[in-house]
């Protein structure tokens, strides 16, 4: 297979970088919003509930596909592979789990709760599977949000590198 050359390594980069922060930032808007949004008043909350959807749907969504298909290319089309490096293998296996608790958790349940908020109107917030569905939601969210920064971290400093072993000298 060819693989991409350093001018088209750099510019996987940048589209690398982008991507990662449409999908951080709007995992962090996401729980900012939600942080905020009073539950005592429907109108607020199904307000939070929409706008909640439109930030999966509109930014994290995009940020999140869009890397996974990056880290397809790094791992298809240049030197790193997806287990050459193990920190590289760790990044990967970890934006898999959090991109699927990001689909199964915290869409569906982000979901199901604006179905309620449309079915129920200001009932859904005192039913305990809404209050349920929004507190696993959260604790979702913030799982993303530590598994990201420690997938950041690693980015940096790639632990787990094969050294280079220096001769001796006597």
């Amino acid at each position: 297979m060819k693989k991409i050359g350093p001018k088209g390594m750099k510019w996987l980069k940048i589209i690398h970088v982008f991507l990662v922060v449409l999908f951080f930032g709007g995992i962090l808007s996401s729980l900012a919003l939600n942080l905020h949004i009073n539950f005592t008043k429907y109108d607020e909350s199904y307000l939070g509930y929409k706008n909640l959807i439109v930030i999966s749907n509109q930014i994290v969504r995009w940020g999140a596909v869009g890397t996974l298909l990056v880290g397809f290319t790094y791992g298809f089309f240049t030197n790193w592979g997806f287990f050459k490096h193990r920190w590289v293998g760790v990044k990967f296996v970890l934006y898999m789990i959090q991109t699927i608790v990001g689909i199964f958790v915290v869409d569906r349940l982000m979901v199901a709760n604006m179905e309620l908020l449309e079915t129920q109107k200001e009932m859904a917030l005192c039913n305990p599977i809404f209050i349920q569905n929004h507190e696993i939601r959260q604790y979702a969210v913030y799982f993303q949000v530590i598994v990201t920064i420690f997938i950041f971290i690693i980015s940096f400093l790639k632990p787990w590198k094969k050294k280079k072993l220096t001769s001796k000298q006597s």
